[in-house]
């Protein structure tokens, strides 16, 4: 058995432009939600845990993987790991609840 990479060549994607901050953006308002865009922004940089690529370049995310639903509460991120069966991807999915849990107020609930 060789130990190294599962993935050795992913493909790499250009970065999307970034849609700047705003101050209304750090706000962590109990009264408002989180935008899309504002979302997007914040998990956008996560790194792969194997390669020095964000989540984003790796296609591993996306703007069109995030759902805000305001009328429920709720927020689904589906991301998609590189290759099938990736040993890593409840390491991204731990990156994405600690981020998550950064954006958010207190009050709010993380679950996966």
């Amino acid at each position: 058995m060789t130990l190294g990479l599962i993935n050795a060549n992913p493909v790499v994607h250009a970065k999307k432009e970034r849609v700047p901050r705003t101050e209304e953006s750090h706000s962590h308002s109990d009264d408002c939600w989180r935008s899309l865009t504002q979302i997007v922004n914040f998990v956008r940089d996560i790194r792969d845990p194997e390669h020095p690529y964000s989540l984003e370049q790796l296609s591993v995310l996306s703007e069109e993987s995030i759902t805000v639903d305001e009328k429920l509460g709720r927020i689904l991120i589906t991301f998609t790991p590189t290759i099938q069966h990736c040993s890593m991807a409840a390491v991204i999915g731990l990156c994405l609840r600690v981020k998550l849990k950064e954006f958010f107020p207190p009050h709010f609930k993380v679950r996966f």
